[in-house]
């Protein structure tokens, strides 16, 4: 969103966190008839505390890779300056706390430890207070704790309805035809992966990035060794009151639905058979810390992390099936921003507190292709976040039938492989990863963007109740012809006719899949284009300026109620969705408004697919 004027107030794009329910596995090769679930019982509560901040100076930057191959290593990898130091120690006083630092991440910023656990309030407290003492600090801000949310799962389960049933499932059987996702490298950013006979030959080197030993629960800190050694907690280990759980195993979950290995004759099929998995551990007993969760993201997109070795090659697609409520981090926005820089696409789960997406982490960050969950019904899992910042859908299942993935049969260290049913936005989301990888091994040319853009144009409608759900249920058959540039419509071209300035003067634009050749004819333009939206579509609008210009897309309803809207900056396209959730058909406006750039017939040239 732009920080310079504009006639509306900014709309933030949502994404959210993942629940997870913890199936009993079934030990042994081959899936079985039945698989049994856990007893019910509570999701862990979260623990609003933690012991460490991030403070991001203005002079210290992240570390920059030359064209020579060697790292620049910024000043935030030496010791704090001692007059910084000492404004640091006495903002603490100030508190009542002892304040140490610990190391630096590749942000650029620094992590600071506690001598205590305090609330996140009274850790904020803190952070304002060294920022109002030190104008060099250029922003300070509490290391959350994320988690992977897990929902109970007491259903019974025997077949992967979410790949193939025509009502909820993902229509996965006639994208295999087409694509199935190799050469496509998923980085899991969770709890490491565990290893098992539906994964064998799926896992790459990946890294465990988990800085503090008690949460790492293998010994010590950061290091190669990505396996999950287990998330097992005592009661009261996370916080006073807080029951003791048994291990979730919850990234060899996520890992399985991505790409466990297919047509092997054993267990569960993956989303995206032919990618790899590469595993990144950030979170051990009681959750991971935002700053570790940070690197973890920079490092599998192909970024630099200092004192870590570069990975091998980049991951194109990341899955977050975790997070926690609050506001999107500014360490955390900064690492999304750097992994899409490197053309990194980032998915995540909207959450299953059934609520607005907008109250989870990070699944408020921009940038991101949020997930909501459907049951096998096609409707919206009962558990599932919704809301205007949810791009799409898939399968996460609800009582009754769960998502069958690879798990272990250990309750706390380590055991046989299993198999289990889990469900949440935590599983909905390895679908959609799955999907963009199988997009991406039929066209490795699209932008993180174009991704999101086909991914939501291709979606098919709710057979159910969904409000708030995104754009529908993804289709991979539908989003591997969209990224391959054969689906959405007759590809039609027309040209824009004015004076097409008004909601009465729009250009009307009957087929789906049409692009527009249009033009801002001054820097005072707008430019108005008419849909009549059939009942269960939805219309995606992807406006792409000239390279030197900046204009705007939004879209509203007959009554010129903005609907939705995408201001992004100079030569980027802007991609907007509105969907009529009635049962007749409604009418939609897309405008395009002149920002800055070039104006005229040649200058301010510009292209508007509309898809429906």
């Amino acid at each position: 969103m732009k920080s310079q004027q504009s006639k509306y107030p900014a709309v933030l794009k949502l994404c959210a966190a993942a629940v997870l329910g913890l199936g009993a596995g079934v030990a042994g090769a081959g899936v079985p008839a039945d698989v049994p679930a856990a007893p019910a019982a509570q999701r862990v509560a979260v623990s609003d505390q933690t012991d460490r901040l991030i403070v991001k100076y203005k002079d210290e930057s992240a570390p920059v890779v030359t064209k020579g191959g060697q790292v620049s290593v910024s000043r935030a990898a030496a010791p704090l300056a001692a007059a910084r130091k000492a404004v640091v120690d006495r903002a603490g006083q100030q508190f009542g706390m002892l304040v140490k630092e610990s190391h630096s991440i590749a942000t650029g910023a620094r992590v600071f430890k506690l001598d205590r656990k305090v609330s996140l309030a009274e850790a904020a407290k803190l952070a304002a207070e060294l920022k109002s003492r030190d104008a060099s600090v250029e922003y300070a801000e509490p290391d959350r704790m994320m988690h992977p949310l897990f929902t109970p799962n007491d259903s019974m389960y025997n077949q992967q309805w979410d790949f193939f049933e025509a009502t909820g499932g993902l229509n996965a059987p006639a994208a295999w035809d087409k694509s199935i996702g190799t050469g496509i490298r998923v980085a899991v950013i969770d709890t490491g992966y565990r290893p098992h006979a539906d994964l064998s030959g799926q896992i790459l080197a990946g890294y465990d990035f988990i800085s503090d030993t008690a949460v790492a629960n293998d010994g010590n800190g950061r290091d190669s060794d990505a396996s999950d050694p287990g998330d097992w907690t005592a009661a009261g280990e996370c916080g006073a009151g807080e029951p003791a759980s048994n291990s979730s195993w919850h990234g060899t979950h996520v890992a399985g639905t991505i790409a466990a290995a297919t047509n092997n004759s054993t267990g569960v099929a993956g989303v995206a058979y032919g990618a790899k998995v590469v595993p990144v551990r950030v979170l051990g007993k009681c959750g991971g810390y935002t700053s570790d969760i940070a690197d973890g993201i920079i490092w599998a997109s192909g970024g630099t992390v200092s004192g870590v070795p570069a990975i091998a090659a980049r991951a194109q697609v990341i899955n977050m099936s975790l997070g926690g409520g609050g506001a999107c981090d500014t360490t955390t926005q900064n690492a999304i921003n750097s992994a899409r820089s490197r053309g990194t696409v980032i998915v995540v789960a909207a959450g299953n507190e059934s609520q607005n997406a907008s109250n989870s982490n990070p699944a408020n960050c921009a940038g991101v292709i949020t997930v909501a969950a459907t049951n096998r019904s096609g409707g919206r899992a009962s558990y599932s976040n919704y809301g205007t910042v949810v791009d799409v859908a898939a399968p996460g299942g609800d009582s009754g039938a769960a998502i069958l993935s690879t798990l272990n049969a250990g309750t706390k260290a380590p055991g046989a492989d299993s198999y289990a049913g889990y469900m949440g936005t935590s599983m909905a989301t390895p679908h959609v990863a799955g999907v963009v990888a199988l997009m991406l091994a039929k066209n490795p040319n699209l932008t993180p963007d174009e991704v999101e853009s086909r991914l939501k144009s291709s979606t098919r409608p709710f057979p159910a109740s969904c409000s708030g759900c995104g754009t529908g249920i993804v289709d991979a058959s539908a989003a591997v012809d969209a990224a391959a540039g054969t689906g959405g419509g007759t590809g039609t071209t027309i040209s824009e006719t004015e004076s097409n300035n008004t909601l009465g003067t729009a250009n009307s634009v009957t087929t789906s899949g049409t692009t527009v050749n249009a033009a801002m004819g001054s820097s005072t333009d707008t430019d108005y284009f008419s849909v009549q939206l059939p009942a269960g579509k939805t219309l995606t609008a992807t406006m792409t300026p000239n390279a030197s210009s900046d204009y705007d897309l939004y879209i509203y309803n007959s009554a010129g109620t903005l609907l939705a809207r995408s201001e992004n900056g100079t030569g980027s396209a802007d991609s907007a969705t509105s969907s009529n959730t009635g049962t007749t058909t409604s009418a939609r406006y897309v405008r395009v408004v002149y920002y800055s750039g070039g104006t005229g017939s040649t200058s301010g040239k510009y292209t508007l697919k509309l898809t429906w």
